[in-house]
């Protein structure tokens, strides 16, 4: 039976072993620590043209939804926010096609910084988090508490993204051998459309390629139990009616890319195989036009 345990308070500012360097690597091991949902370390010590290094740029597994992640030990200050801020404006200049948020992670998020960040009004997509770090014998751990959620403001250009190959076993280890093989029986089912296609791996999606180069009219994020599939389709009714008649879980349509989503257990689609080819045709026709 779990018992109780005191732990202590340990300040990090100042601290030679548990520095900056040693939360961002902390962070970047687990992303999901801050409590910000499934995301993936894009990048560490980002080079900003003229302005220094982002200390860690994380992308949602889930959409082209980006963080742009500032580490402060001790207090909040000026100097601190400003940075952030130039940080989450470059990023998002450099790459308007996704949705960018400000990440700030402090020891003591202070109540100065809450009313100047009040002053922007909700202009200015901000989180604010606030770590603890807790120690019990040997043992040192971090609490990341959410203190202003995001204030709404309401994607890389897919090529730099595709870029970021990986191989067949890392999405077997992140989503399962069912769901890979799924796309292996898709991608059998369309070759006759053209039989140079193939799979291609990347770290967010499994994608298509033609002689090596990216082909793109449908995206594969394979899950632990089932398959999401992403055709690219212009929004219509008569396509969202002929999903839905076919009794496929369609989910919502991302209008930044043109895609529908659908998901698909392996029952779906050993049942609705058909419309799944027809669906994928209209979309490497669409591609071809």
């Amino acid at each position: 039976m779990p018992t109780y345990a005191k732990f202590d308070t340990v300040s990090l500012k100042g601290n030679s072993e548990f520095n900056e360097r040693w939360v961002q690597d902390r962070i970047a091991e687990d992303p999901s620590i801050l409590g910000l949902g499934d995301l993936i370390l894009k990048d560490k010590e980002r080079i900003q043209p003229r302005a220094g290094r982002l200390d860690l740029l994380l992308q949602a597994a889930e959409s082209s939804h980006r963080y742009e992640v500032e580490i402060q030990l001790g207090g909040t200050d000026e100097s601190h926010i400003i940075r952030t801020i130039e940080y989450w404006d470059i990023e998002r200049k450099r790459y308007p096609q996704y949705e960018h948020t400000a990440v700030i992670v402090a020891e003591n998020i202070t109540a100065r910084f809450l009313n100047v960040i009040g002053l922007f009004n909700g202009m200015i997509p901000l989180v604010a988090i606030q770590m603890n770090a807790l120690k019990l014998n040997d043992h040192i751990g971090l609490v990341f508490t959410k203190v202003l959620d995001q204030m709404t403001l309401g994607l890389v250009d897919e090529d730099e993204e595709v870029q970021e190959t990986t191989d067949r076993a890392y999405w077997l280890n992140r989503a399962s051998e069912k769901t890979v093989g799924m796309c292996d029986k898709i991608l059998e089912a369309i070759k006759p459309l053209d039989s140079e296609l193939e799979l291609k791996y990347n770290k967010f999606y499994i994608g298509l390629a033609k002689n090596g180069q990216p082909y793109n009219f449908v995206l594969f994020r394979p899950k632990k139990s089932f398959l999401r599939i992403e055709p690219r389709l212009a929004k219509s009714d008569e396509t969202q009616e002929q999903l839905e008649t076919a009794g496929l879980d369609v989910m919502d349509y991302d209008d930044n890319w043109g895609r529908y989503r659908i998901r698909l257990t392996p029952v779906d689609m050993e049942k609705q195989m058909e419309t799944i080819i027809k669906v994928l045709t209209e979309a490497f026709n669409g591609a071809n036009t």
